[in-house]
């Protein structure tokens, strides 16, 4: 009886040693071979790595024209003219539009000859006058009627001047938004122009660049439709950050040549500060 209950003790003394490890896992002890040390578990330290440059987001950039503008309709009337086409120069002060305009030239034609009625009118009561056949009221009357008529011919010439749509400035025509021969009204668009000077370089950064980035920082723009690399430099900044994208529009100038530059293309900015 005693070896059977002795026999038990220890199978009841193994499966409580096998459950408590189990259940307590910390408890467990590593088997260690006679003439071996302990394995050391050794726990790596959490290392803090700062976010490099090629973490932040790709700038990309637009080449924007120096001027443009849509030249719109000065008067309501048919179309008699339209050019240069687009994508041919222009120069400044170069005619773009002309109207069908022969109703404005008789009215500066009529304007024309009132006055020239109204002046040799006040000029026949001036010579009554002198022989005390007219009054002096006449005469003023007469001179009233002759500057009415050089106001007449002044709208009539201001009207006359509205057939002709002039360039603001040299460029090239980029688009007809009117045909010739077609009628139009006022303020109707009819061409759009950009100017020939070298492009502007607009862009949107992170605004957490502002804490380095002012005017006059240097970058360097990759331009995709012609694969080269050019020098720009932080003309200015914007007076508002975007809140819901955390960025801030600048414009900059490009300090290479830019001939082979045009208005609408793009690529991507290198800020050295941020590589």
């Amino acid at each position: 009886m005693r070896k059977r209950y002795l026999v038990l003790s220890g199978t009841l003394l193994m499966f409580c040693g096998v459950s408590g490890a189990e259940k307590h896992p910390a408890l467990a002890k590593p088997a260690v071979t006679s003439g071996q040390a302990a394995p050391v578990q050794v726990v790596a330290p959490t290392i803090a790595v700062p976010p490099s440059a090629a973490s932040e987001p790709a700038v990309r950039v637009l080449l924007i024209p120096d001027r443009e503008t849509i030249l719109g309709a000065s008067m309501s009337g048919r179309l008699a003219e339209l050019s240069p086409r687009p994508g041919e120069k222009v120069s400044k002060g170069q005619i773009v539009a002309r109207f069908d305009c022969k109703e404005p030239q008789a009215r500066r034609d009529m304007a024309i000859a009132e006055l020239q009625s109204a002046r040799l009118s006040h000029e026949g009561k001036i010579r009554l006058q002198g022989l005390q056949s007219a009054a002096e009221l006449d005469v003023e009357l007469a001179a009233a009627a002759v500057t009415k008529a050089q106001a007449q011919l002044g709208v009539a010439k201001a009207q006359l001047s509205l057939c002709g749509v002039a360039a603001p400035f040299a460029g090239r025509v980029v688009k007809w938004h009117a045909k010739p021969y077609q009628g139009v009204n006022v303020g109707a668009p009819l061409i759009e122009i950009v100017s020939d000077a070298a492009p502007r370089v607009k862009a949107n950064v992170p605004s957490k660049w502002l804490v380095w980035l002012k005017p006059g920082t240097r970058f360097e723009i990759d331009i995709e439709e012609n694969g080269k690399r050019y020098r720009a430099q932080v003309k200015q900044l914007n007076g508002r950050v975007d809140s819901v994208s955390q960025t801030i529009e600048i414009e900059a100038v490009l300090l290479d040549n830019v001939s082979a530059l045009m208005p609408g293309m793009s690529g991507t900015a290198l800020f050295h500060h941020a590589l």
